[in-house]
């Protein structure tokens, strides 16, 4: 301890010392702002204040987390083994204390040597600076996007407010949970997010636990926000709240999000006090996301189409706002997430390659990691798995290249025979002058084979078109319940148009999906696969 150490109940104050004129009779400590102290303060004495946002009582010391709006320090304060120490003091209370510095398991801590409980007029002039300090830092620096394109410059006010809400949650410690969905687009989206907030939140609280504490990614399988998923979130941040005094977290759903399928999850984590972004690119019926949502980026919003940008480079775009650092590591993802959702934006891909190629990334190389990505995602299905995913994106690119060269090939090996399996099953008839091509996936490939069964059908369609060079082709792979699509623009095929036709036609089937134009999914009562066909069909011809 400091050279003004004494146990901590020989300087509890009375609760007559409301002045704290008087505190500095107790100690010749310097006052500060929490953003000054950092590991080269060690053992030096210090005059904190603000407010106490966290409380946590360990075995050991009560861990009190201080925020003065500059940053957020833990202090330690000891009365005995699991004894509450300052029991008077609640979260949202003003404090003012004399804390030594002091590092445990390499993080920085306040260890309190007296603490004193401020009046409700100090409160309020703390509170005020401290909300004028908030709203200053997380103000985001204007800055050009990666590449010239008029549909981001139509979003960027949402943009910066998206960036801005962001910087914000993280300064007022409130977790962030990112939620995507589990493919090379999703996962490229996730990450580019993550690469941004992670050292924000180690920089506000002088912890590298904090990266684990206030922060979580999660892949879901689904193309949208369910209500499962939002019921999962809710109940965890739920829990952390009730165990650690965590805030309600902001969540941010990326690579989907957008249609109404995603509202009443959305609403659901409302109800508890979670906010929401979204960030997408799928088209939708009707926007009944905007409203729930504290920010929402689409390219449909401002009439554009959002097959001219993937979640993963919009949200790339969206990073570089959220931190300035221009050592993220992440100008190599839009290229390979746009390849890799075949993005519909020549110019912007070109431009996109031309940043990777400067990082040491090929095309090629970029449509291997990609593959690779799909692959482990395929096998990762609901784990963050935050250090392997790193790895994939290049933490340390030497280990990146060496994965990528070792399974690139067996993933294609894989590739091949699912390709050759799905010819050998796949069956072909017209519809008025369009080729319906159909494979039933699960009486085609075993359980857990990869390709998933909408890479299955992606590469049956590509070679349909491609190879046996079938201009006007419609790809269906049946399951029980759900049908995966994928049609050629000449069929002048539109998926969300057939959610809506399928709805009106057989309602009693139920039928919920969408996605892009010319590839998506639908869901239906399994009783009703029939009639789902049978009704595809009807589309196909009135197109």
């Amino acid at each position: 301890m400091g050279k003004n150490f004494k146990k901590n109940k020989d300087y509890k104050f009375k609760k007559e010392h409301k002045k704290f004129e008087s505190f500095k009779e107790y100690t010749h400590a310097e006052e500060t702002s929490l953003d000054s102290i950092d590991i080269s303060k060690k053992g030096n004495d210090f005059i904190v204040s603000g407010l106490i946002d966290q409380i946590e009582q360990t075995g050991g010391p009560t861990i009190l987390h201080l925020t003065d709006g500059t940053a957020t320090l833990a202090l330690k304060a000891f009365e005995g083994a699991g004894i509450r120490a300052y029991p008077e003091i609640n979260v949202g209370d003003a404090i003012k204390a004399t804390i030594t510095i002091q590092e445990y398991n390499q993080e920085l801590e306040g260890e309190v040597v007296k603490l004193q409980k401020l009046d409700s007029e100090n409160k309020k002039q703390i509170l005020e600076n401290i909300t004028k300090i908030q709203r200053k830092r997380s103000e985001v620096v204007p800055k050009p996007f990666l590449v010239e394109d008029q549909i981001l410059e139509k979003l960027k006010d949402r943009f910066f407010k998206a960036a801005t809400e962001v910087r914000l949650a993280i300064i007022q410690n409130r977790p962030i949970i990112i939620r995507h969905h589990n493919d090379t687009d999703g996962y490229s989206s996730g990450y580019a997010l993550e690469r941004a907030i992670l050292p924000l939140i180690v920089k506000q609280h002088n912890s590298v636990k904090a990266a684990w504490e206030f922060y979580t990614r999660s892949p879901i399988s689904a193309p949208m926000y369910e209500i499962e998923d939002s019921i999962r979130d809710t109940a965890h941040s739920l829990s952390r709240a009730a165990k650690f005094s965590n805030k309600m977290p902001l969540v941010l759903v990326v690579d989907t999000g957008s249609g109404e399928k995603d509202l009443l999850g959305v609403q659901q984590g409302k109800v508890h006090g979670i906010d929401f972004i979204v960030v997408d690119h799928h088209a939708f019926d009707k926007d009944v996301i905007s409203k729930e949502t504290i920010v929402h980026i689409n390219p449909f919003l401002v009439k554009e189409d959002g097959a001219k940008f993937s979640a993963g480079m919009l949200c790339t775009e969206l990073a570089r706002f959220i931190n300035p650092d221009e050592n993220l590591n992440i100008l190599q993802i839009p290229a390979m997430a746009g390849l890799a959702d075949k993005t519909d934006n020549p110019k912007a891909i070109e431009s996109y390659l031309k940043l990777a190629e400067k990082k040491g990334y090929t095309k090629s190389l970029l449509s291997d990691i990609a593959l690779v990505i799909d692959f482990v995602s395929a096998k990762l299905r609901f784990m963050e798995a935050r250090e392997y995913i790193e790895v994939l994106f290049g933490e340390p690119m030497e280990r990146q290249k060496a994965l990528v060269k070792l399974l690139a090939p067996y993933i294609r090996d894989l590739e091949r025979k699912g390709l050759e399996i799905a010819k050998d099953s796949a069956e072909i008839e017209k519809v008025k002058d369009i080729s319906l091509q159909t494979i039933e996936i699960e009486k085609t490939y075993a359980r857990g084979f990869y390709p998933k069964p909408g890479k299955c059908v992606s590469i049956l369609h590509e070679d349909g078109y491609e190879s046996r060079k079938i201009n006007k082709i419609i790809t269906l792979g049946l399951m029980a319940d759900a049908i995966t699509i994928r049609a050629s623009a000449e069929s002048n095929f539109s998926v969300n148009e057939l959610v809506t036709y399928l709805q009106k036609t057989i309602p009693k089937a139920f039928v919920e999906g969408g996605g892009h134009k010319y590839a998506g999914s639908i869901r239906f009562l399994p009783n009703k696969q029939t009639a789902v066909i049978k009704e595809i069909k009807e589309y196909i011809k009135s197109l």
